[in-house]
């Protein structure tokens, strides 16, 4: 068996850039590269291998939690078939990465973690920032890997990697269980050197195929939607991973079934078409909300059924209500007691396409679905009309940002108040332009994640909308969008503090305890003294981005026009009015305290039993 000798991190890294995946006959290489923070765990192993394969380009982050966003944010935009390798040294560096690790888990998306360790031979343990333990030796910071990652190893011997690499991209190009993927190393092994078989360099191929449920199971959920009188359609992330849209829109077309969409399946079916009843669940439009209410059938379609989808399994309240649920996972696919139709969502509704040919509902129902749909257009219609109010209200600032963009553009966001309002406000042009990290809402996704969307779709326009919060918590990467010519335009919407919390807090009877930006007063001992004066415009300018202060929507307006004639990061900042807000029309079950001094809270506590009312197990 023909050799060659290479350091373990060397062997890795050879490995990884001969890693291709092919679906539907189109085969590309899996990773785009590597992002990194270099230090003493991983700068004489992984960093070194790197510096000798300028093939495999390498891009230099500020954050390590950042860089994993930003992985993921290009693995979702590139329908998870392309990601990059993150790599990190030991201690703070290793242990920045899970929270970003378990937002890529949640939300099914391919990214492998390359996190420096300990030295394997303990000879000189404890090393700078070990974690030591009483109990065992055999144990470092990044076990903590292992609850948010969908595989885990660590290398303790060269020969490992022989066995542990394609177990890493088995993981990683599976569509029903991809996620975060971390191979731990020790530092002193990633130097070490190894005979490694020549074989394991040449090209492999990962094909991802389109599979086919049980026979049985696809007639029995053929012949339910033929029995039934209200349908429905749930489109989830699962739709457009598959790219599965086209054939969406045509078997709805042809049926009349309608369609309501998670944050991850919004742009599953344009917004105009007349089908389409809107955003899903706790965030929903009316007419989502009713619909789901009444429905016979709930057909799912690449969906989790999180808590804000299923109004906190209070939405389907049909006494007779059934699911089907198609999903490439089968744990997904049982979900609330459903016809499971375990494989691809392009493959599974094309045969759904053909075997439904004279299946239609009836004209009254698609005639209702379609006012909805009128109905709601009419309503963000009139959010959106310019009032150019100061402070600005935040779905006026959504609308304008919306109306600029080219049907090709990705508007990004993660948490806050803006996710709730932008799923059921933005109008969807295409599968890719809705860009929602809603699995883990991760405040400091936005601006990282949109780095990751401009990477993979460098043609587009990517607007990060972020609110003062979230980017205070994650701001740095504008450093690498400047440094790698990546223009993203930000716009930051400035509302004095944690506006979505806040007002969950005032419904809950808390008056909005704990989420202001503002000084400490003497008096009462709380944090409700003057405004903390925070120069957003200055700390986003001493990054390198060019900034424009907007004071109402209509400058918003002129600074969106500018923002474009612009090559580098811009920054638009608007001041928004965190008390004026798009309304809810539906509840979501978060404890309400039993007993308590404040009338506010124990009349939030009898309302939150009624709701609770509604909840139902579904079997």
């Amino acid at each position: 068996m023909k050799t060659k000798r290479l350091t373990v991190a060397q062997a890795t890294i050879q490995y990884l850039k001969n890693q291709y995946v092919e679906r539907d006959g189109e085969q590309q290489q899996f990773f785009a590269g590597c992002f990194g923070i270099l230090g003493h765990g991983n700068v004489a192993g992984i960093g070194q291998a790197l510096h000798q394969a300028p093939d495999f380009p390498f891009f230099v982050f500020r954050n390590e939690q950042a860089m994993v966003h930003t992985a993921a944010a290009y693995a979702k935009v590139k329908n998870r078939l392309q990601t990059f390798v993150c790599t990190s040294s030991i201690g703070p560096g290793a242990t920045n990465m899970p929270t970003a690790a378990a937002a890529a888990t949640i939300n099914r998306i391919p990214v492998l973690l390359i996190p420096g360790d300990i030295f394997a031979t303990r000879q000189v343990a404890p090393v700078l920032q070990q974690l030591e333990s009483s109990q065992t030796q055999d144990v470092s910071v990044n076990d903590c890997f292992k609850p948010v990652s969908k595989y885990w190893d660590r290398i303790n011997r060269p020969e490992q990697l022989i066995t542990a690499l394609p177990e890493v991209m088995r993981v990683l190009t599976s569509p029903a269980n991809t996620g975060a993927v971390t191979l731990s190393i020790p530092q002193d092994v990633q130097a070490e050197a190894f005979d490694f078989p020549l074989a394991m360099f040449q090209k492999k191929v990962w094909h991802i195929g389109r599979t086919l449920p049980d026979s049985g199971l696809l007639q029995k959920a053929i012949l339910q939607i033929k029995n039934s009188k209200k349908p429905l359609i749930i489109a989830g992330g699962g739709v457009i991973y598959s790219g599965a849209t086209q054939t969406l829109k045509q078997l709805v077309e042809q049926t009349g079934i309608p369609v309501t969409e998670t944050f991850a399946g919004k742009g599953a079916l344009d917004h105009d078409n007349p089908n389409n009843l809107g955003a899903a669940g706790v965030t929903g439009t009316p007419g989502s909300i009713a619909m789901a209410k009444d429905a016979d059938v709930v057909i799912g379609i690449g969906t989790r059924y999180s808590d804000f989808t299923t109004i906190s399994k209070s939405a389907f309240q049909n006494p007779e209500v059934s699911f089907i649920n198609i999903n490439i996972t089968e744990f997904d696919s049982h979900k609330h007691g459903a016809v499971p139709l375990v494989g691809d969502a392009k493959a599974i509704l094309e045969r759904m396409h053909k075997e439904l040919t004279n299946f239609k509902v009836n004209e009254a129902y698609r005639k209702k679905v379609a006012e909805l749909n009128a109905s709601w257009d009419r309503y963000v219609s009139e959010v959106y009309e310019e009032k150019n109010e100061v402070p600005a209200f935040q779905g006026e600032v959504i609308g304008a940002v919306n109306q600029f963009s080219d049907p090709n553009d990705i508007m990004i966001c993660a948490a806050g108040s803006l996710p709730g309002d932008l799923h059921k406000l933005w109008r969807t042009k295409n599968p890719k332009g809705f860009h929602l990290e809603y699995g883990y809402s991760c405040m400091g996704y936005e601006i990282a994640g949109g780095l990751g969307a401009k990477m993979a779709q460098p043609k587009s326009e990517v607007y990060v909308l972020v609110g003062d919060g979230s980017y205070l918590m994650m701001a740095q990467e504008i450093v690498t969008s400047i440094q790698e010519k990546q223009k993203l335009t930000i716009v930051l919407l400035n509302n004095d503090g944690y506006a979505s919390i806040g007002g969950l807090s005032a419904s809950l009877g808390s008056e909005g305890f704990g989420t202001y930006y503002r000084y400490r007063n003497q008096g009462t001992n709380q944090l409700d003294g003057d405004i903390l004066p925070i120069d957003y415009a200055a700390n986003a300018a001493s990054m390198g981005a060019h900034v424009i202060k907007a004071k109402n929507v209509s400058e918003l307006k002129s600074a969106l026009a500018e923002a474009k004639t612009i090559e580098r990061t811009v920054l638009i900042y608007i001041e928004t009015d965190r008390e004026e807000r798009v309304p809810g029309f539906a509840w979501w079950d978060v404890a309400v305290a039993q007993v308590s001094e404040k009338e506010g809270v124990r009349k939030s506590h009898k309302a939150y039993l009624e709701n609770k009312k509604t909840q139902r197990h579904y079997l």
